[in-house]
């Protein structure tokens, strides 16, 4: 039997929540965020916000990437997209505060593997979400969009795509770091050794059931 779709929508929750606290523990650090968190920091900068409502931030993009979505691409737009946006900022935010929480100082060497962490539950939060196979989160819709477009293939649209991001949350006053040039380097390759793991994993747990 296949894993069934309540199954499938727990764990994509599982995933956005570790997604949400790796970009709110790569922001807390200062050492630069994620091609995509560099964007809702920028935005957070921008909006004059604090660093507690990132979360806030990050749901003012999303939500906006919806509305672009459903005028450019609606195709793209479905019920992991929702899955994914709504409790995203909380997420988030949550993660913000247990960063404060767990009293990580000053101290380089510490903030230097709080990052690291924060990568980790990046990439797997991803992963996991992906493999849940329910539908696309908004940045990657509006990849998807942009590839159809301009026909390129989707490795040489998400490496542009990253860039761009960049670019933007820099401008906005993103903080761009050490994190940011980890990420880029390693997070395509990471996540996606990830999910396919975790996809071979449920197709044998599916057959056993």
């Amino acid at each position: 039997m296949k894993i069934n779709n309540i199954v499938k929508i727990i764990g994509a929750l599982m995933g956005i929540f570790l997604v949400g606290l790796g970009v709110a523990f790569n922001a807390a650090t200062m050492l630069g965020n994620d091609p995509i968190g560099i964007v809702y920091d920028g935005v957070r900068h921008f909006a004059s916000l604090s660093g507690e409502q990132l979360g806030t931030a990050s749901n003012m993009v999303n939500f906006g990437l919806i509305v672009l979505l459903i005028c450019i691409g609606r195709k793209y737009v479905n019920i992991g997209t929702f899955i994914y946006i709504l409790p995203y900022g909380f997420f988030v935010g949550l993660g913000t505060r247990l960063y404060v929480m767990l009293g990580i100082s000053e101290n380089l060497w510490l903030r230097g593997f709080a990052g690291v962490m924060g990568c980790l539950m990046l990439y797997a939060g991803v992963a996991v979400f992906i493999a849940m196979d329910i539908g696309l989160d908004p940045f990657t819709g509006l990849v998807m969009v942009i590839r159809d477009r301009i026909k390129w293939d989707y490795k040489k649209t998400k490496i542009a795509f990253d860039i761009t991001m960049v670019i933007i949350g820099v401008i906005l006053g993103g903080k761009l770091g050490i994190i940011t040039v980890a990420a880029a380097l390693t997070a395509g390759p990471v996540i996606q050794w990830l999910a396919e793991g975790i996809t071979k994993i449920m197709n044998v747990k599916g057959c056993e059931a």
